[in-house]
């Protein structure tokens, strides 16, 4: 066994005698160092929301457009047809729902979680903001 290691190890020695230590060329730290930079210039991504804020404010001018063209251009005959269905289903919704009462605290809990669950969105997304931003 000991024999085998010698001869590896004689046979180690000889390779690396007759191997010559390479050297890199003249360049090759500010070769690396430009692909270090180029690497970096393809890593800065400008952030680029997926949709645009002159395209937000067509989609708000469309929605208000429409708003303000049925509430103004209704037609008398479908605002009774509307009334007479609204009247229908809300009888039937009240009816489904008078017997659910809630605590005060209930209906604390149900206006103050949304509120503070809004809070928190815009804290934690200016908190990532200034982590990632470069």
């Amino acid at each position: 066994m000991k024999e085998i290691d010698k001869n590896i190890g004689q046979l180690i020695e000889n390779m690396m005698a007759e191997d010559k230590l390479q050297s890199p060329s003249f360049d090759f730290t500010s070769k690396i160092m430009a692909e270090v930079h180029v690497l970096e210039e393809k890593k800065l991504k400008a952030y680029k929301p997926l949709i645009s804020k002159p395209i937000w404010i067509l989609i708000g001018l469309a929605v208000a457009t429409l708003v303000i063209y049925v509430s103004l251009f209704s037609v008398s005959q479908n605002d009774l047809e509307i009334e007479e269905i609204g009247k229908l289903y809300s009888g039937k919704i009240s009816n489904t729902f008078s017997g659910i009462h809630f605590s005060k605290n209930i209906l604390y809990a149900i206006l103050i979680v949304p509120i503070m669950i809004l809070v928190q969105v815009g804290i934690l997304k200016n908190y990532f903001d200034k982590k990632y931003q470069l």
